[in-house]
């Protein structure tokens, strides 16, 4: 085979094409160098799935406090809010706390 012989067949006139190979180089660049290649935007959307998580959490505690609040808003609700969560008590009262051991022998 001869060079001539190779010219002339379509494959490399496609291959050696001027438009093809910048199209080629410009796709690759997007793709893997560029800032905003899709390697980053892979990162990106990782990143963003993560977040909305949080913010679900976040939507779901904010909630359940709005409804701790609303039964709090009670003041006998108020006080045994206040005596089971941080063990407060009245004046000349006794407070007891039984602990259970959960380990069986």
């Amino acid at each position: 085979m001869n060079l001539k012989s190779i010219k002339n067949k379509p494959i490399f006139k496609v291959a050696t094409n001027i438009y093809l190979i910048i199209l080629t180089v410009f796709v690759i660049w997007m793709l893997f160098f560029d800032e905003n290649s899709y390697l980053n935007h892979r990162e990106f959307n990782k990143e963003i799935k993560e977040l909305e998580t949080w913010i679900d959490y976040h939507k779901k505690k904010i909630t359940e406090d709005k409804k701790t609040i609303q039964k709090l808003k009670d003041s006998l609700e108020l006080q045994r809010f206040a005596r089971e969560k941080y063990l407060m008590k009245r004046e000349n009262e006794d407070i007891y706390i039984i602990e259970f051991d959960t380990i069986k022998k």
